[in-house]
């Protein structure tokens, strides 16, 4: 039990790691090519690994409350399309920062011999940091669709 609240603690807090990542990588010049990044284009391999699930959890549950700035309020208005673009890019590239740490610490774990531990926070980052990335790309796509 210790290492499933351990795994969600280090899980939740590379949340905060991402955001200090991305504030540092937006002031880079090569930020605009991170903007565009596709990790999974195939629409078929999101459905089959359960992305239109997740959405639907994130969509109907406490999770809808986290990040309000990632929220359409007028259907029609171009400069909407591109605020909520940009801010989830910023939630994309940092839930992918954050991923990147989470695998560097359960790598550490698995070197020590804490495969359990190591695993076990890999599937956290999975659901709290990839799943959240792929999510914000697919939904990149739909307005990038939608602005041409």
């Amino acid at each position: 039990m210790t290492h499933v609240l351990y795994s969600f603690a280090i899980t939740i807090s590379s949340w905060t790691v991402g955001l200090i990542v991305n504030a540092v990588l937006s002031k880079l010049p090569y930020y605009k090519n991170l903007s565009t990044l596709n990790l999974l284009k195939d629409e078929t391999l999101n459905k089959r690994i359960g992305l239109g699930t997740f959405k639907w959890i994130v969509k109907n549950t406490f999770f809808k409350y986290f990040n309000q700035k990632i929220h359409l309020k007028n259907k029609c208005a171009a400069t909407d399309l591109n605020e909520l673009r940009k801010e989830m890019t910023i939630s994309e590239i940092s839930h992918l920062a954050g991923f990147v740490f989470v695998v560097i610490i359960a790598l550490m774990k698995f070197i020590a011999g804490n495969v359990q531990f190591g695993l076990l926070l890999m599937l956290v980052n999975v659901a709290l940091n990839l799943y959240p990335s792929l999510l914000q790309q697919a939904n990149k796509r739909r307005i990038d669709k939608l602005m041409a």
